[in-house]
């Protein structure tokens, strides 16, 4: 050690070996802290939610961001072909083109068979209730008791969609030649429902009423067929399994929003009405 190249070595290890168990003690939110932002994980293309880097989930991105003191750092991603796989790119692993995982992925079902099938993840924090609902026109249809008196109007409805593969089946497939299908989504298919091209339009309800909320000329109901979920899904957040503190600290900062107020008027802005998931 007495040599120039030993003290130089020695020089150069110090400073790692004093940081090393700092590194090693390390918490996905002290990284997130010492890093200076917050890595949301948004879906690309899911109105009212995210289109073209603003939407539902852009604001709550930012409002987590700033409940931890840090800015925010927008991670938007094409859905993959399953949930357990946009976990794996986006939360526990990375995707294997180079980007990822965030720091936390919005808009993750809270379902209890997803939660077994990726034990890699915490699934919590719900913040919206989502629904299949169907929108019409008061005037060409004032009542929907059941989807018999959809007979002979033509629905619009995105064809790769719950919404489109319930209507496609129901009844036994009644219903299939009135479908209008080749919208994307189901905000797609309310404004040709709001441009009076159809009578009716099916998707999400946040879909709809991000279109057609507060027109008097519409109705915005739950669809009415058994094999639609009855009471919905919620729709939450994901960090890795070990994410522990920064689970709790999200989760405070989503209850500190509801609690506020501020949760409700994020989804106004999208002219979705809010609830409790």
């Amino acid at each position: 050690m007495t040599t120039r190249r030993g003290i130089l070595r020695a020089l150069g290890a110090a400073p790692l070996a004093a940081t090393l168990p700092d590194l090693l003690q390390a918490t996905p939110l002290s990284k997130v802290k010492s890093r200076g932002s917050l890595v949301v994980g948004l879906y690309k293309d899911m109105p009212p939610f995210h289109v073209d880097g603003a939407g539902i989930d852009v604001e709550l991105g930012r409002a987590l961001a700033a409940s931890l003191g840090v800015a925010f750092a927008p991670l938007p991603f094409p859905a993959d072909e399953n949930m357990g796989d946009d976990l794996r790119n986006m939360v526990w692993k990375g995707h294997y083109l180079g980007y990822g995982p965030a720091d936390v992925l919005l808009h993750v079902p809270v379902d209890r068979p997803l939660m077994d099938a990726n034990p890699q993840v915490s699934v919590f924090a719900p913040y919206w209730r989502e629904r299949v609902a169907i929108a019409r026109s008061l005037e060409q249809l004032p009542t929907l008791d059941s989807l018999a008196a959809l007979r002979g109007r033509a629905v619009a409805v995105p064809g790769q969609s719950l919404a489109g593969w319930l209507l496609i089946g129901a009844d036994g497939g009644a219903y299939r030649e009135q479908l209008r299908t080749q919208w994307k989504d189901g905000a797609e298919a309310a404004r040709a429902l709001q441009r009076g091209e159809v009578p009716v339009a099916a998707g999400l309800l946040s879909e709809l009423q991000s279109v057609l909320r507060g027109d008097a000329r519409f109705a915005i109901d739950p669809l009415p067929t058994p094999r639609a979920p009855r009471d919905g899904w919620a729709v939450g957040m994901a960090v890795k399994r070990d994410a522990t503190e920064l689970a709790q600290a999200l989760q405070a900062a989503v209850n500190e929003l509801a609690a506020s107020g501020r949760m409700a008027e994020i989804f106004a802005r999208g002219n979705v009405g809010w609830r409790s998931a």
